[in-house]
């Protein structure tokens, strides 16, 4: 790789490696329990919501995808606590149990499309999480506690680093996975599921492994968060929960791989940062959302473009004066 082609990738990488830095140096600047907290939920739900994306690359984007959050969640803690498995060990294992059951549960919903794979999705999630609550073992409605924790010692800087890496790693899978070939032919699906067939594309096997994939790291991010609050209830994987990490995504900007990152820093952070304003503090996000909403119809991830159309738009009309007033001179 020359020095071109390496200038090249950290200049089309540049805000991603901005943020690592900027997460990684973080807590030497605030190292306040609440905000390391703050700080462990974003990591937690921008895998989450990233892992939407990346199951909505073949044009289907998905109503119930926090329940798979919480089957990741919930395999995870029943196995730490009631079968005493090592709890690194059932990471990996809820990850894997959120792809089987996305894959399997999914294959019903392939040929679907728009509003019906919409409510379809919807439907499944709703089922998910009453399963969940139905269930003994998972302590029913109530949820469950006394979960082992992935670490013995308090230490909150354990656990900040720890779903950092989750995060980092998670998204950088997710990244590459998109931009790979297979990503390709999914935004193909996405633009045309018919002519995509008619090219002899397997449009049901990769809508599937989108699924697969997606469904890997909402387990996973679930299976985490679940070994660090060591309290977990189905309510918490719902359709709200859902519908806010689809918020996550439309507000950060979908067109784009880094918009759920943004929309979830953002309507993560504003909440907790306006909390000194006590009740009005819902407001300010309403208000955010609104302004992103008519000003930003592309998301957060589309202000450079809007700022370099506003900026041409100004040059244009700056250009057309000065020859209007030389044409008058």
């Amino acid at each position: 790789m020359n020095s071109k082609s390496a200038m090249a990738i950290i200049k089309n990488n540049l805000p991603f490696l901005i943020m690592i830095i900027v997460f990684a140096l973080l807590p030497a600047f605030s190292s306040s329990r609440f905000w390391i907290n703050i700080f462990i939920v974003v990591f937690v739900r921008t895998v989450s919501s990233v892992s939407l994306r990346t199951l909505g690359l073949s044009g289907s984007m998905s109503m119930g995808h926090s329940a798979f959050v919480g089957i990741g969640a919930y395999t995870a803690a029943v196995l730490a606590t009631h079968y005493g498995w090592p709890p690194y060990s059932t990471i990996l294992v809820g990850a894997i149990a959120a792809m089987i059951i996305g894959v399997i549960t999914g294959l019903p919903f392939v040929r679907l499309r728009s509003i019906y794979y919409l409510m379809a999705t919807m439907f499944l999630g709703v089922a998910i999480v009453y399963f969940i609550s139905a269930l003994k073992i998972t302590g029913g409605a109530p949820g469950l506690a006394g979960i082992p924790t992935l670490f013995k010692s308090s230490e909150m800087i354990q656990f900040y680093y720890f779903f950092f890496i989750i995060a980092v790693v998670s998204i950088a899978a997710m990244y590459r996975f998109e931009f790979s070939r297979i990503g390709t032919i999914l935004k193909a699906i996405s633009q045309s599921e018919y002519a995509a067939s008619a090219m002899g594309v397997n449009t049901a096997f990769y809508k599937l492994l989108a699924v697969g994939c997606g469904c890997f790291f909402a387990g996973l991010a679930g299976a985490a968060f679940s070994l660090y609050n060591s309290a977990i209830v189905p309510s918490s994987y719902g359709m709200l929960a859902s519908v806010t990490l689809l918020m996550y995504n439309l507000i950060g900007g979908h067109q784009k791989f880094i918009g759920p990152i943004l929309g979830t820093i953002i309507l993560v952070i504003i909440p907790e940062a306006s909390r000194a304003i006590n009740e009005y503090a819902p407001f300010v996000t309403v208000i955010v959302m609104l302004l992103v909403a008519y000003l930003l119809p592309g998301g957060l991830a589309s202000i450079p473009e809007a700022i370099k159309i506003t900026i041409d738009k100004r040059r244009k009309r700056l250009g057309e004066t000065i020859i209007n007033g030389s044409g008058e001179e």
